[in-house]
């Protein structure tokens, strides 16, 4: 998985197709890139060459060498066994009027070969969370609004579809609704789940959590900041802003390119198992991305939250992890780590990118509940 890797991305849907057919796989955390160590089959030996991926077939004497530099103590690697593969879910609008072709969620499992369901507020209203054990969640407006802007047809049918369902349901609103399904996801990462949000899904899931008890036109009201996941101390920006809130640093043209990169931390592979492996790649520096919520703010982050990249000239972060409950959560700014600037967005073609270091750091999460955790020690 470092620069002699001829396609990134497809490697992690191998792994996953390993563990799936009940081969088990050792990722070797910072082992030229974070390497995955698969028992030779002909059948995997096939899977490789079908889908373009590199791959090294090694001697026993060989892999007990490799262990053995692993495990030496002045060396940060590590070793975890991924063992299960996750059921994934995917929160998004699944009709044909409405489709999501820029979901660099969606994107990336499709490229990868990475099996998904489309679930959305009916699904998780009626506790159909309970079949999975990761969700992601990407450019969703949680607060009700419809992501404060209509320019598109897609986007006016959609919030007269979401309309429909919450009266439907039995919802007096769509942020009545989408308040429900927040509290409900926020239960299925307590209870021991997986949730990974980017863009603004991470940013007004945070809000939608903080504002249950707030009213725009009662001054008394205020965020409850113990509710949200990842940030405090926000203020909400006023409905004629296209940005929700201070959490988010992107420009008032949310498309701009800053033309800048973030930096990915390199953590202690034998002290930080979980962030050392939501950080495995082959690069460590990122070109910076856009997005409706394109970084957050450093000054809103909680103590508690654990950031995993930042542009620290810029004032953000844009990659953070945290535990609740059982569970844990990831959050990562953007929309789209190839997209080009612009309002009118193209699918991203993840043939022209298959060493994306953006995109790797989505499928080190869809991994992540494979691995069997060593408790942190610190």
């Amino acid at each position: 998985m470092d620069d002699a890797q001829r396609n990134h991305l497809k490697a992690y849907g191998l792994a996953y197709f390993s563990i799936k057919h009940d081969v088990a796989v050792q990722w070797l955390l910072n082992y030229r890139g974070g390497s995955f160590l698969i028992p030779f089959s002909t059948s995997i030996q096939g899977e490789c060459v079908v889908r373009g991926i590199s791959y090294e077939v090694i001697s026993s004497a060989r892999e007990n060498a490799i262990l053995k530099e692993i495990a030496a103590p002045a060396v940060n690697m590590d070793i975890v066994r991924l063992e299960t593969a996750p059921n994934i879910a995917v929160y998004s609008p699944k009709n044909e009027l409405v489709t999501d072709d820029t979901d660099a969620v969606i994107l990336v499992l499709d490229y990868a070969e990475i099996p998904y369901t489309i679930i959305y507020d009916e699904e998780i209203i009626n506790d159909e969370l309970v079949k999975y054990d990761w969700l992601h969640l990407h450019h969703e407006d949680f607060t009700g609004q419809h992501g404060r802007f209509l320019r598109r047809e897609s986007d006016i049918i959609q919030a007269k579809i979401q309309e429909e369902t919450a009266a439907r349901l039995g919802f007096n609103s769509v942020r009545e609704m989408k308040l429900v399904v927040a509290k409900k996801i926020k239960g299925f990462c307590a209870g021991g789940k997986y949730l990974f949000a980017m863009c603004s899904g991470a940013e007004s899931f945070d809000i939608a959590l903080a504002s249950e008890n707030f009213d725009m036109d009662d001054e008394s009201s205020g965020l409850d900041f113990t509710k949200s996941l990842a940030f405090e101390n926000f203020v909400l920006e006023p409905p004629s802003s296209r940005k929700f809130s201070s959490i988010n640093t992107g420009r008032t043209d949310f498309y701009q390119s800053s033309g800048e990169y973030f930096k990915v931390f390199n953590f202690s592979a034998k002290w930080d198992l979980i962030p050392t492996i939501l950080t495995q790649n082959h690069e460590y520096s990122i070109k910076e991305f856009s997005g409706l919520t394109t970084a957050f703010s450093a000054d809103v982050v909680k103590l508690e939250a654990l950031v995993l990249a930042e542009n620290k000239s810029a004032g953000n972060v844009r990659y953070i992890y945290g535990e609740l409950g059982q569970g844990h959560w990831t959050y990562y700014s953007g929309h789209d780590p190839e997209s080009l600037p612009g309002w009118r967005r193209n699918k991203t073609d993840l043939s022209l990118h298959p060493h994306s270091p953006g995109y790797r750091l989505i499928l080190n999460n869809v991994l992540f509940p494979s691995a069997k955790k060593k408790k942190q020690k610190t």
